[in-house]
């Protein structure tokens, strides 16, 4: 790993340089405009956004340009230096019409605005720019952004918008198995994305194994994902950060939205509980394939005279957030998510003298909330103090009885893991003046990881002769955090960002502590063209054993011990971007990323059995680099994007493969992406999706032989599989089409949309997985394909009022 004490030196006198810096160009301001940026329509506050202030001579040239960016909460301040010439004040945000108009700043002035249409706000001048902060201009690299209604009109499996599926189409981050919302980002596994609602880990974000994502974008205001160059704020994990943020409840008026699909039905509410200060949504969603099988199950079973079948087989969702302005100083946020899979199937069959019961199945789910208070301490100084509980958990029960002449006998067993966490953090924002921008804080959590327990019972004459369980019992643990980090306008082509992030953590009696330092660059050159560079160390704690070859969410969520040791990895990256046009983003970047002490199951475990987990795994290392492009366009009648990726990601562990270097299951070399949406007019919009990359990595056996065994009755002969190296072999290469076409009719209050979509519009036999055949007279092994999703369509209505 590089950190060097040397390094770490370095990093500490720059970060202080910068603090000695900010308090000698305190001195010299005078005034601070602070506020809100908001939704003119709904109130939503607008991440984000830009303000941005221009000084003018007296020949009405601009001399100067000063600028601040709206934070996670819609929050802007700027200071500025005394004696000004005349002042432009320009406020923008992706989507939002940008406005113009001038300040006399002869005091601390708090003013909020309100973009959007028809928005008369002192506006001097209204354009079609609908530019936020541009891609030149952030320090950042390796973050993307999808604008919310660009999700919901991209092509989805059954007609269901999913946000997870759209992320797999961008630069660095690639899909699992066919139809799958699972996503990997530049060569990590699962457990290394850092997945947040509203502030909250969500530490399973799938349903039905994983085919849709928990994430309701009706519910949903923004998504960013970031996928290196981490600003010191965040930590945890190695490969991504991805802030997902509710919406907050129109303030003005009562709406809502929804739809009807095949698979799924959704409604969102939102309204006033008082106007301009009290808001709410609720969201819920629901699958009813249970309902639609289960009378045909039930009749077929009674025709063939196997009993009687009860089928559960759904998930549901559920949002609600409130929040309240108590001042202009202090506001209350309150959000909660719930979300669950079920699928049981019970079986009852008699006879004249006895009667068989059998069920099973599986469950998991998420539960979420969070309690925010925002307040403003000064012009230049907001906290977010943020109380939060996550709780995820699957359930695995078997069970099967027999009675008979009024005594029952019979067998239960429950497979339980879960984690949960209790945490609060308090965050600070600090703008005190136009070239820093400084954010520190800490936070502390308390996890309760449940490693797999078995519960079993015996019933015997209709009384519970034994009851027991069994397995790994809970083990509490605490991780600490605390950081600073300063964007640092330098010169005026030149920015930094420069933080440190601090942390440790605490399991029965060992203790773990990482600084883990944190830069980014940027330089812009001539005609709006930004180099880029970052370089960041993370630490990860905690650890996700991944059963490979199973498509349930057996997944053990575990902590790091005395025997296993936390995940680190180091990331550099170099990159440029520019704006093309106005309305295109243009991006390159180049990365390499070493990991230390990954996680994995020896060779031939799994979660099953009463084994200690611990004794079930090794820990080695792995690196990834590649070259990824993107071409985008947010705003207009026509948006999307192009981007492709070339990379490679290995995997080495001492107790796997003898020891060689192998690559990772989705090392996936190439990976590209179109996305394409049209609005032809304000009553038919098209859009499409096409995607292509390298098959998935796997082993194949390569021959049998028979090995030489021994028991108490002697020597005896048995069948032994030669895999060969591990991941040498690779399915076929993916690729497919997606299209929907929608027809939308608005009326004064409400509107409607007819959404008729095709998954996999060319049919093409995309793997899902590969097993082995009957063997051929020469003895040679035959191995086949499972494809289960081809051509698919959809058909949708959905509503807004």
């Amino acid at each position: 790993m590089l950190k060097s004490h040397l390094y770490k030196t370095l990093i500490a006198i720059l970060f202080l340089s910068q603090f000695v810096g900010i308090h000698r160009v305190a001195a010299q301001q005078k005034y601070t405009l602070s506020g809100y940026v908001e939704d003119e329509r709904t109130g939503e506050k607008l991440l984000g956004a830009t303000v941005l202030v221009a000084y003018k001579d007296q020949a009405a040239k601009v001399t100067k340009q000063d600028g601040a960016i709206a934070n996670n909460y819609g929050f802007y301040s700027i200071t500025l230096p005394e004696n000004k010439d005349t002042m432009l004040l320009t406020v923008s945000f992706v989507g939002y019409e940008t406005k113009y108009f001038t300040v006399l700043l002869d005091k601390n002035i708090q003013q909020n605005f309100k973009l959007g249409e028809g928005a008369t706000l002192k506006t001097v001048v209204i354009t079609a720019s609908k530019n936020g902060e541009r891609i030149e201009e952030r320090t950042q690299m390796s973050v993307r952004e999808i604008p919310i209604q660009q999700i919901k009109q991209m092509p989805a499996l059954f007609g269901e918008t999913d946000v997870l599926k759209a992320l797999q189409l961008l630069p660095g981050v690639s899909g699992g198995l066919e139809g799958t919302s699972g996503f990997y980002v530049r060569g990590g596994s699962p457990d290394q994305n850092l997945i947040l609602l509203d502030g909250v880990p969500v530490y399973n974000a799938s349903h039905v194994g994983g085919i849709f994502s928990t994430f309701n974008a009706d519910a949903v205001k923004d998504v960013r994902l970031t996928t290196g160059g981490f600003p010191a704020r965040f930590g945890g994990r190695l490969s991504s950060v991805l802030e997902i943020n509710m919406k907050e409840g129109n303030n003005q008026e009562f709406h809502g939205e929804g739809g009807i699909g095949i698979i799924a039905s959704r409604l969102t509410l939102e309204g006033p509980i008082i106007k301009n200060t009290t808001s709410f949504m609720v969201s819920a969603r629901r699958t009813y394939i249970d309902a639609l099988i289960a009378p045909i199950l039930a009749l077929a079973q009674v025709n063939q005279g196997l009993g009687s079948t009860s089928l559960a087989l759904y998930f549901y969702d559920l949002n609600a957030k409130v929040n309240h302005k108590i001042s202009e100083k202090d506001r209350l946020y309150f959000s909660i998510y719930g979300g669950s899979d079920v699928f049981n199937v019970a079986n009852t069959t008699r006879t004249a003298t006895e009667t068989f019961k059998t069920s099973g199945g599986f469950n998991w789910g998420n539960v979420t909330s969070a309690a925010r208070w925002n307040h403003l301490f000064t012009d230049k100084l907001f906290a977010n103090t943020t109380l939060t509980y996550s709780n995820y958990q699957f359930n695995f029960p078997i069970e099967a009885s027999q009675t008979t002449g009024g005594v029952t006998q019979g067998i239960s067993a429950k497979y339980i893991s879960g984690i949960e966490d209790w945490a609060g953090k308090i965050d600070f924002d600090y703008a005190p003046n136009p070239n820093h921008f400084v954010r520190f804080g800490a936070n502390v959590t308390r996890h309760t990881f449940k490693p797999g327990a078995t519960a079993i019972k015996f019933v015997q004459n209709s009384k519970t002769a034994i009851d027991t369980t069994l397995g790994a019992k809970p083990i509490a643990a605490y991780e600490m955090v605390a950081y600073g980090e300063d964007d640092w306008q330098i010169t005026k082509n030149f920015k930094a960002n420069l933080g440190l992030h601090a942390s440790a953590f605490a399991v029965d009696n060992q203790f773990y502590n990482s600084l883990q330092p944190r830069i980014g660059l940027r330089y812009l050159l001539p005609k709006g063209i930004a180099l880029k560079a970052s370089f960041t160390t993370m630490t990860q704690y905690i650890h996700l054993l991944v059963n490979e070859g199973i498509g349930l969410p057996t997944d053990l969520w575990v902590p790091s011990t005395a025997r296993v040791k936390p995940e680190q990895a180091w990331q550099a990256a170099v990159g440029g971007a520019m704006t093309v046009a106005k309305d295109y983003e243009l991006s390159a970047e180049l990365y390499y990323k070493k990991m230390e002490n990954l996680m994995s199951y020896t060779e031939g475990a799994s979660f099953f059995g009463q084994t200690d987990w611990q004794d079930k795994v090794t820990q080695g290392n792995g690196r990834a680099y590649g070259l990824e492009l993107m071409f985008q366009k947010k705003t207009g009648n026509t948006t999307g994007w192009i981007g492709y990726t070339l990379s490679r990601s290995e995997r080495q562990f001492n107790d796997i493969n003898f020891g060689r270097v192998y690559p990772f299951k989705y090392d996936r070399p190439h990976d590209f992406e179109l996305v394409v949406m049209h609005k032809f007019s304000e009553k038919i919009r098209l859009s499409g999706s096409w995607q292509y990359s390298t098959g998935v990595a796997l082993s194949l056996p390569l021959l049998k032989y028979q090995g030489l065994g021994a028991s108490y009755s002697g020597n005896y002969t048995q069948p032994i599989t030669y895999y060969g190296e591990k991941n040498s072999y690779r399915m076929p290469d993916f690729h497919r089409l997606d299209l929907s076409i929608e027809f939308h009719k608005k009326k004064r209050r409400y509107e409607r949309t007819w959404v008729l979509g095709v998954y996999n519009a060319y049919n093409r036999q995309n793997p899902f997985y590969i097993f082995q055949g009957n063997e051929q007279d020469t003895g040679l092994p035959i191995f086949q394909q499972l494809s289960i999703l081809p051509v698919l369509p959809s058909l949708s209505y959905e509503f807004k009022f």
